[in-house]
């Protein structure tokens, strides 16, 4: 209830014989008077007050290896360099900041439990196979753990042409293993393929992002682990140890063969070289000896007797100066007297060969 104090105290002053003021009531009343006329002088400073807060908001830092991108009303006005700037504040303009510099990294088959601030994993994690699972081009099934690595090449591109940005480096980067692992076989997804693998799958990527113009840059992808699903593990070691003993029997086959094919070969060419060697000694000794005894002949036929005689005197000369030939001389009566006989106690026996014990 609203009171008109001043009309009050008037009809109490005209009545005669009233009652008479309460205590306190003079000082209520100016009190309540200095109250009505009191005017609040801060309402304009703080109006100011809000507009400059208002308008330092607008104020904002780009540390270093980042880029602030400036929106107008939600689209795209400009790009800032690191270091401080302004822009007009909210609702008009909002600026956000991307690092452009840092290596950002998706998990794909496992999440690591603790990750440092330096990318490092701190602890094992757990498995996803539902993402690790794959079909090889020989119709295997094989796990596959492998992380990706990518920075932003192009910040407008990223923060404008995609939504969610690493569920689409997730979706393209199992996108693409899953193509290069259906397209090679489970033994070299295993063993030696990796490098090929990660290759193209990183040259996959790149195109699949390019397309949707998400300025992302695909830095690597590695595989982490690379091994056959839990449940038939134990038969891909019987297969590998069965290949592993395939592949020592071959090489110890051409170990001894390689050791035994030089050795024939080279017993074989000595046998030949020699055989050539008697050959030509045997044919050229041929050769001399008919030639000789064309020459001889030649020399008989111009003079039987002398050349009878200087064939005897040189046959005898050449048995007489032997030492190794035992000489018996006797005349032509003693000749006759004597009785020729074969000195078999002096003829060496014949060496036979030694039995070979089995």
């Amino acid at each position: 209830m609203n009171w008109d104090w001043e009309k009050l105290q008037k009809q109490q002053q005209g009545r005669k014989g009233g009652p008479s003021k309460p205590p306190g009531f003079d000082d209520f009343n100016q009190q309540f008077e200095k109250l009505r006329r009191f005017k609040f002088p801060g309402w304009k400073l703080l109006i100011l007050a809000a507009f400059g807060l208002w308008l330092i908001s607008g104020v904002y830092i780009v540390e270093p290896g980042e880029v602030g991108i400036v929106k107008r009303f939600g689209e795209y006005r400009d790009m800032t360099t690191p270091g401080p700037h302004y822009h007009i504040p909210y609702p008009v303009e909002s600026a956000t900041t991307l690092n452009v510099e840092r290596v950002r990294r998706v998990e794909f088959g496992f999440r690591s439990l603790n990750t440092s601030r330096s990318g490092f994993q701190q602890g094992q994690g757990r498995n996803v196979p539902n993402e690790s699972l794959m079909l090889t081009g020989d119709e295997n099934i094989v796990s596959v753990q492998f992380i990706v690595q990518y920075q932003i090449k192009d910040a407008v591109n990223y923060l404008f042409n995609v939504f969610d940005q690493e569920s689409t480096v997730k979706n393209a980067a199992e996108a693409a293993m899953r193509e290069v692992i259906g397209r090679s076989r489970i033994d070299r997804a295993l063993t030696t393929g990796k490098q090929e693998i990660q290759a193209a799958t990183r040259t996959l990527m790149q195109e699949i992002l390019d397309n949707y113009q998400s300025g992302i840059r695909i830095e690597n992808v590695q595989m982490q682990n690379v091994h056959p699903p839990d449940a038939v593990v134990d038969a891909f070691k019987d297969v590998a140890s069965a290949r592993e003993d395939k592949s020592r029997f071959i090489n110890e086959a051409e170990a001894y063969r390689n050791d035994i094919l030089p050795k024939a070969r080279g017993r074989a060419a000595r046998i030949i070289n020699a055989a050539e060697a008697h050959r030509e000694a045997t044919v050229r000794k041929a050769e001399g000896d008919a030639s000789r005894f064309l020459a001889v002949l030649k020399e008989y036929r111009k003079a039987e007797g002398i050349t009878r005689k200087r064939l005897y005197l040189e046959t005898m000369e050449e048995v007489l100066s032997s030492p190794d030939a035992e000489k018996v001389i006797l005349s032509n009566e003693a000749l006759k007297q004597s009785l020729p006989y074969l000195p078999l106690d002096r003829v060496s026996p014949k060496k036979t060969a030694p039995a070979k014990t089995q």
